[in-house]
């Protein structure tokens, strides 16, 4: 195993981070499209007379996840340019690890996954119950684990003197 690098870390540059949002978005639109494609042929194509009202609303709630995810990378990558058509903003890192990119990006895979394998089997919609599972999981360890397992506040300059002062009393009943 090679020591790590030592330094700063190195930065992309606003144009390199532009360029790979635009390829991250494209090839996530791909992805669900692919995905929406092959559930089609086959569902149409081998399954029509199994087509029922949940399965249609199903169809349509992964292509709403579809569409708002879209939306989603398009709105927080959108940069920002002067008057002169120059970048000042190539908006925010698709790809950095940790941010907002990379949950909706999890979110398009888990429903392209779903999306084929549904074309199998219904029982693998289940899967999109794992959406909001991980949106708890998120909350609680980012939000409100935190906030109900977080320690007392450590003392203050100001405890200290009241300490010192309420020391100093109790050696002069002491004495």
């Amino acid at each position: 195993m090679a020591p790590p690098p030592k330094g700063k870390a190195p930065t992309k540059g606003a144009k390199q981070i532009l360029m790979e949002n635009v390829s991250t978005i494209s090839f996530y639109r791909i992805m669900a499209l692919g995905a929406t494609a092959v559930y089609g042929v086959i569902s149409v194509g081998f399954f029509w007379d199994n087509l029922t009202t949940g399965i249609i609303f199903l169809n349509i709630l992964v292509l709403s996840i579809y569409l708002g995810c879209y939306q989603m990378m398009r709105y927080i990558s959108r940069p920002t340019y002067s008057d002169s058509n120059q970048l000042i903003d190539p908006g925010l890192d698709l790809n950095m690890e940790g941010g907002m990119g990379e949950h909706v990006k999890d979110i398009v895979i888990l429903s392209s996954i779903t999306h084929v394998l549904a074309a199998v089997s219904n029982y693998f919609w289940l899967l999109l119950l794992l959406l909001p599972a991980r949106a708890f999981w998120l909350l609680w360890t980012n939000v409100l684990g935190p906030w109900f397992f977080q320690e007392a506040p450590q003392d203050t300059e100001q405890d200290e003197k009241k300490k010192k002062k309420m020391e100093r009393k109790m050696k002069r009943y002491q004495q």
